[in-house]
């Protein structure tokens, strides 16, 4: 499933896809991503993407309220920080 995400006039890619027993969720903005608790930050940092990872999320809304749990060194760069909104973290990667 896919949604678009509107904040402060930004607007980002929102997907959810489904797994057997929930939903993998992950907001996309152009320097990176905001995703749930499902995904590797390790291989985010392999790759050198920049992610921040918030859980305990359900959707989008959720992922936007929740607190980043961790961040890849990339994201960190742009200025996410463990403990700032998901929607603030997406802010930073516009």
């Amino acid at each position: 499933m896919n949604d678009t995400v509107i904040l402060e006039g930004n607007q980002f890619d929102g997907y959810a896809i489904p797994s057997g027993n929930t939903f993998i969720l992950v907001i996309k903005a152009k320097n990176g991503f905001l995703g749930c608790g499902y995904i590797s930050l390790e291989t985010a940092e392999k790759v050198g993407d920049a992610v921040a990872i918030v859980s305990c999320v359900k959707n989008f809304d959720d992922m936007l309220n929740a607190q980043v749990k961790s961040v890849s060194s990339a994201a960190a760069k742009l200025g996410v920080i463990p403990g700032m909104s998901g929607r603030d973290a997406l802010l930073k990667m516009k």
